[in-house]
Formats: structure tokens, C-alpha cells, sequence
């Protein structure tokens, strides 16, 4: 028999040789998992012996985390802003930068919020679990994000308040909003043979890249937002942490106001914010 400690440790050993980053956490989280126990009570097995059918999902699941499958992906969840929210293959995997988005946009009121691109609809569901009293549309391009992004709206109990539907980008949107969110694909097509395998190999490449200069989806809101935006309503969108001042230019020259960035946790840009002119 092995311990859960002893299986940690092979198991870590495993993922710092497939190049895995933070190999421990990873090992931590997957034996949790395959437990099903909380992570935080890892510590209290780990003297134990593990039952051969706890041994054998933890197996499989190292195996494939060997294989660079985002954890995400094994435990079928992520957690974004303090919630859980489910993901899978088809949909962008919600990731901490994001969250400089939220706060951005919970920092002055909203009653209505129009989300562009979707995907797992962390950004739309937060937002709506955050201000109790608004309501939101999210649209994706693809129709396996928008049943994703539906169900995570009903894991977090929003669905009343949401309308989610395809559309490329704001082809099928009707209306006007306080605020409209987008997390667009911001990577080049140059860029993507040089990204994690987490990302290359497993998440959906039409979220990664608009396969150009990684600029489009930003022509896009900065020529049409503000159309679909109330008076004084603003828009944020993140951006890769190089194209801060291309995508200000774009935002300037539309006419926007005052757009400018905001930073992560990192220092980095992340997010432009920009207003509807008065």
C-alpha cells in the first residue's frame, strides 16, 4: 500500500519533469479530487494508506496532467472571485487577471450589463452575483461557450437575470447598456506557437486568437460599443499586457473618452477603460 503522502511526492516528481509549473500545488489538488475531499483536508490523510480505486483516478489524472491537461479540466471546475464556476475544453479557462476587470467594473454603479465574448461567462455571472439588482446579456461566437457560460449562470444562481446567446460579436445585440465587458481574443497568430501547452493543446484557439495581429476584436467594440451603451455608459475590455497603447489609439481615434489603462496585480496592463462620449 502507499500513503497519500508518499503518492504527493511521486506524483510531484512526475509533473516538475513534464515541465508543469508549481508541480505540488497541482499534486495537492489531484489527490484531493481523487479522494473526493476538500484540498484543505489533504494534510489530514496523508499519513493513510490510499484505497487501490483512489489510487488508480489520482493515477489516470497524473497521467494526464503529465500530458499538460489543465487542471481546470480534470476536476471539471475553476474557481474566479470567490466562486466555482465549470469548465471544460470549449471555453477559455478563467484566469486571476481577469479579476482586475471585475473590480474595474464594480467600482461605479451598473443596472445593465452587456458581456461580448463570453466564454465560461466568469465575467457576466461575477458581475450579476456581485450587484444583486442588474441584469446582463452575454453573447459568444461559439454555441458550446454559450451553454457553458448558461450553466454556470444557473451553478451560481443568476439564470434569472441573464439572456445568453450566439451571436458574432454585436450581430444579434439589441438595446443599450450601463456597461459592456469583453475578454476578446487579444493573442497574434504569431504568437500562439510560443504559449503554454495548457493553452495551445486545450483550450479553444478561436479564444486565444483572431489568427492576425490579435487587434480585431478591439476595431470591433472601439467602432461599435459605443452604439449599444447608454449615455455616460462605459466599457471595459482586458488586454494582453504589450498592446496597451495601440489599443488606447484605437479607443482615441473612435472617439471614445478618456481611455486609458488599468493594471493587474503584476503591474501590468490589463484592462482598457473607456466612456461613452457625453
Amino acid at each position: 500500500m502507499t500513503t497519500a503522502a508518499q503518492a504527493m511526492v511521486a506524483a510531484t516528481g512526475r509533473l516538475r519533469e513534464a515541465g508543469v509549473d508549481d508541480p505540488a500545488r497541482d499534486a495537492r489538488i489531484l489527490l484531493a479530487h481523487a479522494a473526493k475531499i476538500d484540498t484543505s483536508r489533504v494534510t489530514l490523510i496523508a499519513p493513510e494508506d490510499i484505497s487501490s480505486e483512489i489510487s488508480e483516478r489520482y493515477e489516470n489524472m497524473i497521467r494526464l496532467r503529465e500530458a499538460r491537461v489543465p487542471v481546470s479540466h480534470l476536476i471539471g471546475e475553476r474557481e474566479f472571485y470567490g466562486r466555482r464556476f465549470k469548465v471544460s475544453r470549449e471555453v477559455l479557462d478563467p484566469r486571476p487577471d481577469t479579476e482586475t476587470l471585475i473590480e474595474a467594473a464594480l467600482a461605479e454603479p451598473f443596472a445593465t450589463v452587456l458581456d461580448i465574448g463570453t466564454g465560461s461567462g466568469c465575467i457576466l455571472v461575477t458581475l450579476l452575483a456581485e450587484r444583486e439588482s442588474s441584469v446582463g446579456v452575454g453573447t459568444d461566437l461559439s454555441e458550446a461557450a454559450c451553454f457553458q457560460a448558461a450553466a454556470n449562470a444557473v451553478f451560481n444562481g443568476v439564470e434569472k437575470r441573464v439572456d445568453i446567446f450566439q451571436s458574432d460579436w454585436f450581430g444579434k445585440v439589441s438595446g443599450q447598456y450601463d456597461l459592456i465587458v469583453s475578454n476578446p481574443p487579444y493573442l497574434a497568430e504569431e504568437e500562439m506557437a510560443h504559449v503554454s501547452p495548457e493553452l495551445r493543446l486545450h483550450e479553444p484557439r478561436i479564444a486565444l486568437t483572431d489568427e492576425a495581429d490579435g487587434l480585431t476584436g478591439y476595431r470591433v467594440l472601439a467602432e461599435m460599443g459605443q452604439s449599444f451603451l447608454e449615455p455616460r455608459g462605459r466599457l471595459l475590455a482586458e488586454i494582453g499586457w504589450q498592446q496597451g497603447p495601440e489599443v488606447v489609439e484605437l479607443f482615441a481615434s473612435a472617439g471614445w473618452t478618456n481611455p486609458r489603462l488599468l493594471q493587474d496585480i503584476d503591474g501590468r496592463d490589463r484592462v482598457v477603460c473607456a466612456e461613452k462620449p457625453h
